[in-house]
């Protein structure tokens, strides 16, 4: 099994080893393509008005100058010789639950993988607090990745979705299991722009990450890693809500 490595903390990132660590333990043709520098939050974004630069670290090893939407399709469009059975990306240092999807270039990574019909899973470790930097421990992610991936790599996925893992901020012996969940709501609350002042007097503006309100859900992401399990969220490619259809339609027949 041919498995291609990306993520949005970086090629130099410590979750990005613990994902080839996890990745060996499947296969041994492990292909690397990541951004160079931490892209996090770079959604779905592809770099479009400047050139993207790859440059080679080794055999079947390379990082590029963009965004991990870009990392996946140059390794499949241009670096890799054969298309790639398996897109993993991650791991990413913090979560990637309810809402976060929407942003994470760890999950975009994925979803561009989906979209050129590779079979694609995103990988992040929730951490307890703010400001740990590479202190955050991976452990979880280490012990159960690669249980969490297996049962998955004999399923068969339906076309333009993926699947989105977070591991819960606890030692991996303290993790309860595994629960397949819905994808859950939360907000970060407006009070998480943090304002300061530049050495030259300029003001600027660093979105944080506190204040964060959860809207637990019977079976959501959220309500799971709160009870110490692992997610698994099954994601689509579709937008459409299908509801509003017949109503939208409806509104313009008048």
């Amino acid at each position: 099994m041919r498995i291609l490595l990306t993520n949005d903390d970086g090629y130099h990132a410590p979750g990005f080893a613990v994902l080839e660590a996890i990745a060996r333990q499947l296969s041994d043709d492990i292909w690397v393509c990541a951004p160079a520098e931490e892209q996090s939050g770079a959604g779905h974004s592809l770099t479009l008005s400047q050139p993207v630069r790859v440059r080679q670290h080794g055999e079947r090893r390379w990082s590029c100058t963009g965004t991990p939407t870009d990392s996946v399709m140059i390794a499949i469009g241009k670096l890799m010789p054969e298309r790639p059975d398996l897109v993993l990306s991650g791991v990413n240092r913090g979560a990637n639950l309810g809402d976060d999807v929407t942003y994470s270039g760890t999950v975009s990574a994925a979803i561009e993988g989906a979209l050129a019909g590779i079979p694609a899973i995103a990988l992040s470790q929730v951490y307890a607090r703010e400001g740990m930097g590479d202190t955050v421990p991976f452990g979880a992610a280490e012990s159960w990745g690669a249980k969490v991936l297996a049962p998955l790599l004999k399923t068969a996925m339906t076309p333009r979705t993926l699947i989105n893992i977070n591991f819960p901020a606890l030692p991996a012996d303290a993790v309860r299991g595994i629960r397949v969940t819905r994808q859950g709501f939360h907000d970060y609350g407006r009070g998480s722009i943090v304002e300061g002042t530049d050495p030259r007097g300029y003001t600027y503006y660093w979105f944080g990450l506190h204040g964060i309100e959860h809207s637990l859900g019977h079976d959501s992401d959220l309500e799971a890693i709160d009870d110490g399990y692992i997610s698994v969220t099954p994601l689509q490619l579709d937008l459409t809500h299908d509801a509003s259809l017949a109503a939208l339609r409806s509104a313009y027949e008048n």
